[in-house]
């Protein structure tokens, strides 16, 4: 892929030559286009001898090559990292008075915009109004991290870790896609990066526990890394994404607040009965809701407000357990807006009676939904692991794709799937996510 590297002024400019050095590895071709403050902070050899490409911001070299232009037209990607507050606001209003700005103007591809500046800038009516400018005119900007900033300030305008920032640019590119699905064949096309433009989309992620006493719960394993993948997914094809997260694992609650393709609202949950009025509550308004939670089936009939205490010689009192509400059922049957498409997850063991895909499919008869992704779990599969392997079938048990790889990998894969079982969203509909 041809990508265009901007890189404006500020001294995380530094992370740039990181995120050169990563995008080149991946085997991308990658011209830097430094602004003259840029320049300051990172000279143009070190550009040039990591890219193998000029590293320039005057658009009076190689005249003969009209850079100012070609750039842009040629681009795959353009990403700009950092993205000052100054080349925020000359971006938002046209300006083309330097070779990266002239390249902007010029590029049909994709733009991706990393912001790194000081908290109160970030925050100025006049950058938040350049950002919504720059958003509506279709570029992607990440939301800058939170953490320390040049001296000894701390605060949101952090520039994004190199990885996340190629994550996040690379994702809206339009790639190729790990689903196997019926009468595509392996390596379909994703189709457009952004796909679930001007449509809600509602995910549930992790594990819920159900109280024994203060103390003591019953739970699973789930770590909430596949629903957070899917709500990450879902954000950079452009959908507003309400993630409902049940007890996430320390490194998935982190990838959360981390930049690229970050969920729009994020509510918390412990318990099945807390996830389902979540979830429903959200799902009112959604187009697609994606079940991906491992909900508990059953909860203690009671739970006592005291820890339940170890009587020497004297065993415990059995747990009476009563039924969790099947979330997934009454969403299918309910379906709160018109149109919506349901879809669940199923973590399955195979057993003397019938195999994971058998437990699947009578599984996605009996509960209603449009789709059900199955993955076998246990044995270092499904749950905690990086890596994931499904099945997904529809309402009728049949199998309609395959997909293995990554956990975000395999989110793509998924809403390869969905997307066409959703339909375009209308003008009014769209006018009216415009918040």
């Amino acid at each position: 892929m041809r990508i265009v590297l901007g890189v404006s002024g500020g001294v995380a400019a530094y992370k740039a030559v990181l995120l050169l050095r990563l995008l080149r590895e991946q085997g991308h071709r990658v011209r830097v286009v430094p602004t003259a403050s840029a320049l300051r902070f990172v000279g143009a050899p070190t550009w040039e001898a990591l890219s193998g490409e000029p590293a320039t911001d005057q658009v009076f070299e190689d005249v003969e090559h009209v850079p100012h232009v070609a750039l842009g037209q040629g681009a795959d990607l353009v990403v700009v990292a950092p993205a000052t507050a100054d080349l925020l606001a000359r971006a938002a209003a046209g300006r083309a008075d330097d070779l990266l700005t002239s390249t902007l103007l010029t590029a049909r591809c994709p733009v991706v915009m990393a912001p790194a500046m000081h908290t109160e800038m970030w925050e100025h009516p006049a950058t938040v109004a350049n950002v919504a400018t720059l958003r509506a005119r279709g570029v992607h900007v990440i939301e800058p991290a939170s953490g320390r900033l040049t001296g000894a300030d701390t605060g949101p305008g952090r520039l994004p870790e190199p990885d996340e920032i190629a994550r996040a640019a690379l994702a809206v590119v339009a790639g190729v896609s790990r689903v196997d699905a019926a009468g595509a064949g392996a390596g379909a096309d994703r189709g457009p990066a952004q796909d679930l433009a001007g449509r809600r989309v509602v995910v549930s992620a992790g594990g819920t526990r159900e109280p024994i006493d203060p103390v003591r719960f019953i739970g699973n394993r789930s770590s909430g890394r596949q629903g957070v993948e899917l709500a990450r997914a879902a954000a950079a094809r452009g959908a507003h994404v309400t993630l409902v997260a049940a007890n996430l694992s320390p490194d998935v609650a982190a990838l959360v607040r981390a930049p690229g393709g970050v969920p729009d609202a994020v509510v918390e949950v412990e318990t099945t009965a807390q996830l389902r009025d979540a979830v429903r509550s959200a799902a009112a308004t959604a187009d697609v809701v994606v079940m991906a939670a491992a909900v508990a089936d059953f909860r203690p009939a009671h739970a006592p407000d005291a820890k339940i205490k170890k009587v020497p010689g004297q065993g415990p009192e059995p747990i009476v357990l009563v039924e969790n509400p099947d979330v997934l059922a009454e969403l299918a049957r309910d379906r709160l807006r018109p149109g919506q498409v349901v879809v669940g997850f199923a973590a399955e063991t195979g057993d003397a009676h019938a195999s994971v895909l058998d437990h699947g499919r009578a599984k996605a008869r009996r509960k209603g939904a449009d789709l059900l992704v199955v993955n076998a779990v246990g044995e270092g599969r499904g749950f905690a692991v990086d890596a994931n392997d499904v099945t997904v079938v529809d309402g009728a048990g049949d199998v309609v794709a395959t997909a293995s790889g990554s956990k975000g990998e395999v989110a793509d894969a998924v809403w390869d799937v969905v997307v066409p079982r959703v339909a375009s969203p209308t003008r009014d509909e769209r006018a009216g996510t415009a918040e």
